[in-house]
Parts: C-alpha cells; sequence; structure tokens
C-alpha cells in the first residue's frame, strides 16, 4: 500500500511538471512570434534612404528622458569642473601652521611673519555642482607607496610644494635628502612609506641664463634658448613617477632669445638692439610645445600634470613700482580681472595644453590640466604682503617694503590647489 502511494504521488508530480513545461514552451513561442513581427517593422529601411544604406543608430535614439540613467551625475569627475566654483568659510582649523610644519620658507611664513588677521586661512573652495573633498594626506601617502614626485618650475610652483609637503607632513614628517646652496633644488623622502618628493627650480623649462638677485633685480638680459630643454630636469625625467610643471611668470622678464645658438629676437630689450620684438607669448606657446614634444618621446609610466600661471593681485602699482596688497577678504566674482600679461598666459595655455592632453591619450601617456587660475584670481587677501618680512612695521608703522602680491601664505589658499591635484591624481 506504502509502495503504491508513492507511485502515484511520483506519477502526479512528473504529470503536473511535464503539464508545466508545455505551457511554458507555448507561451514563449506566442512571444517569439510576437516580437518578431515588432522586430521586422522596427528593421524596415526607411523609404528616404536606398536599400544599400544601414540607417545610423543615432537618428533613432531614444528620448533623452528615457536616457538620464546612463548619463553621469554632477559629483562625477568628467561631469564636473572642479576649477568653477567659489570660496566658502571654513569653520575647521587649517591643517597645519607654522608650528607645525618646518618646511614653509620665510617670505610665505606669514603667520611667523606677524600678519595680524588670521581670516584668510578659513575658506575652502567649492565647485559648483558637486563635493570637493579636502586632501586626504594618509590617503594619499598611501596611494604613493614607493612612488616619486617632482614639482618642476619657478618660485610659484615651489610654494605650491611647500604647501603639499606641509600637508603630508601632518602625517608623518618629511626627512630631506638634499637641497643645493640656493635652497632652489631639494629632495625629501617619506620613510614609511619609501616616498621621494622633489622640487626643480626651472622657471623657463628651458636652458636660461639668468642674472638677478633675490629681489628680482636684473643686472643683464635673460638669455633664454627656446629649442633646449632644461637639463636640470631631462637627465631625471624618467625617474619620476609623478612630475607637476609650472610656468610662466617669468616669460615677462626682459629676455634675448636663441634657437640653435643663434639670436633669434628678443622681449623688452632695449631699442639700441637691433633685434626683432618677438614677445613673451612667443616664447611661452614654442617652450611648452617644446615640452610637450619632450613628453610624447619619453617614458610613458609617468603622470604628467601641468598646473596653469596664477594671478598677481599687486594694486596701485607693481613689484617695482610700489604695488600692495592689503585685502583680508575674498574678492567677489568681477572685482578682478585678469591682467593683459596674464591673459596672454592663459590663453597659451588653454590653447596648448588640450591639444598636448588629446595627443597624449592617443600615445597611452597621462598627461592633465590642473587649472587653478580660476580659483586664484579671487584671493587678493592670500598674499604675504608686506609680511613676507619679519614683522615688517615693529619698528615704524609707516615703513616703505617691498610687498610680495604674487606669492602665498602658507597654510592659506593654495592648500586648496592640492585638494584639485588629489582629484585629479585619484580619478586618473
Amino acid at each position: 500500500m506504502k509502495q503504491n502511494w508513492w507511485r502515484s504521488a511520483y506519477y502526479m508530480q512528473h504529470h503536473f511538471v511535464y503539464k508545466l513545461g508545455i505551457s511554458i514552451l507555448l507561451v514563449g513561442f506566442g512571444f517569439r512570434l510576437l516580437f518578431s513581427q515588432s522586430s521586422d517593422a522596427n528593421n524596415i529601411t526607411p523609404p528616404d534612404l536606398p536599400n544599400d544604406v544601414n540607417p545610423n543608430p543615432k537618428d533613432f535614439i531614444e528620448p533623452p528622458q528615457d536616457l538620464n540613467q546612463f548619463q553621469p551625475q554632477d559629483n562625477e569627475p568628467e561631469k564636473c569642473d572642479i576649477s568653477d566654483g567659489e570660496w566658502v568659510p571654513n569653520k575647521g582649523s587649517p591643517v597645519y601652521t607654522n608650528n607645525t610644519c618646518r618646511w614653509i620658507e620665510s617670505h610665505q611664513n606669514c603667520m611667523g611673519n606677524g600678519r595680524p588677521d588670521t581670516g584668510y586661512m578659513y575658506w575652502k573652495w567649492s565647485p559648483k555642482g558637486c563635493d570637493l573633498p579636502r586632501f586626504d594626506a594618509e590617503r594619499f601617502l598611501e596611494m604613493m607607496r614607493d612612488k616619486s614626485w617632482a614639482f618642476v618650475g619657478d618660485s610659484i610652483n615651489r610654494n605650491h610644494l611647500q604647501s603639499f609637503i606641509c600637508l603630508l607632513s601632518q602625517v608623518e614628517d618629511a626627512v630631506e635628502l638634499y637641497h643645493d646652496k640656493e635652497y632652489k633644488n631639494r629632495q625629501w623622502h617619506f620613510p614609511t612609506y619609501n616616498l621621494t618628493v622633489s622640487v626643480m627650480w626651472s622657471p623657463f623649462l628651458a636652458k636660461a641664463d639668468i642674472f638677478e638677485d633675490i629681489d628680482g633685480v636684473s643686472s643683464a638680459e635673460i638669455q633664454l634658448h627656446l629649442d633646449i630643454l632644461d637639463k636640470t630636469w631631462t637627465e631625471q625625467f624618467d625617474t619620476w613617477d609623478y612630475i607637476l610643471f609650472s610656468s610662466g611668470k617669468w616669460f615677462i622678464k626682459t629676455a634675448i632669445y636663441y634657437e640653435k645658438n643663434n639670436i633669434l629676437g628678443c622681449h623688452g630689450c632695449s631699442s639700441g638692439k637691433n633685434y626683432t620684438r618677438l614677445g613673451f607669448g612667443f616664447a611661452y606657446r614654442k617652450i611648452l610645445n617644446n615640452l610637450f614634444e619632450f613628453i610624447m618621446n619619453s617614458n610613458p609610466k609617468s603622470m604628467i600634470i601641468y598646473r596653469t600661471s596664477t594671478p598677481d593681485h599687486f594694486e596701485n602699482g607693481t613689484w617695482s613700482t610700489g604695488g600692495s596688497c592689503d585685502r583680508t577678504v575674498p574678492a567677489k566674482d568681477g572685482d578682478f580681472e585678469l591682467a593683459d600679461i596674464n591673459r596672454i598666459l592663459r590663453e597659451i595655455e588653454l590653447s596648448e595644453i588640450p591639444k598636448a592632453e588629446e595627443r597624449a591619450a592617443e600615445k597611452g601617456i597621462k598627461l592633465k590640466l590642473l587649472d587653478v587660475t580660476p580659483l586664484s584670481l579671487v584671493r587678493p587677501d592670500g598674499h604675504p604682503g608686506p609680511y613676507r618680512h619679519f614683522y615688517p612695521f615693529a619698528e615704524d608703522k609707516s615703513s616703505k617694503v617691498q610687498y610680495d602680491c604674487l606669492h602665498w601664505c602658507l597654510p592659506g589658499p593654495i592648500d586648496s590647489w592640492n585638494d584639485l591635484l588629489m582629484n585629479i591624481v585619484a580619478s586618473a
């Protein structure tokens, strides 16, 4: 009896499965018939196209609202322009101070030199439509284990490097491995992470003979070779994993231009010299193109970043004619416009760098633009001003001192340059 019950259950179970299978097949056949007819209708060639021409799928794209789910969100790197934004108040304390970072050069040590106001340290750059995380030194160091960095450029690039080193040193203090006599070329090491960071002073990125003192006073014209890159950095280029280049400001100085060791022309030279007036824009574009050509034919393992030149904020004069910068809060949009010199430099950068980025991408080389000009333009409060000197008004409040409205206080606005830098590196 037990055996007959088992057989009956077995038969009923398999009979049910058999009927279910037949039903699924019939339903499937019906759907197939329905969709094959629909597909045949969709594959009809439009009447205005010959039968041997295949329609472009883009001509039949679905309405945009149906594709929104496939579009990048505003907070994704490819959608958000991190250089377009505003400065917003930041209630948190500066990540470092002149007491917690020993790598700030005296001319940028505004706190140590007695600048009385501190508001310039309490702002954060906020891009429109997306979030820009602050520089995460611990995460960055983890990313950079066994890597090497180099900052190659002028004194503003060295200013940027100091901010970079100070931020990282809040996790592990850097160990200096080398410096030259004038402390323009230096190297540090972060032992726990085996990260090395170098700074190379090369204001033109090309071979140049310079006759200038620490206050920018020249005794002769600069001799600039437009076709020869500076071997100070070219001989070490292949040893670095990440290189940040920047230049621009030095090109406005009086210089005689050479090509193939022959005088090609000049910029700002005296009327007594019978040279072709070429202009600094010509020289800057020429050297940028030579730089990018060198990169295209070099080690593809390195990531190259080119930072845009930055504006100064001299008012009522210039560096050499008593200009000053006494503002204590960020400016509003429109308060400052790029001076003609800065505008020319920027136009060249925004013309040549994107073209180089495209070429590099085709070759598998990582070349990125770091655009800090817009956020720097509205920070006239971030310069040392008279506080490039140690307590400049301690003895006489009416003392006439050299203002620095070109470089930047540390800590200060340029710490945000590293927020942008980390965003680029992390998303590459």
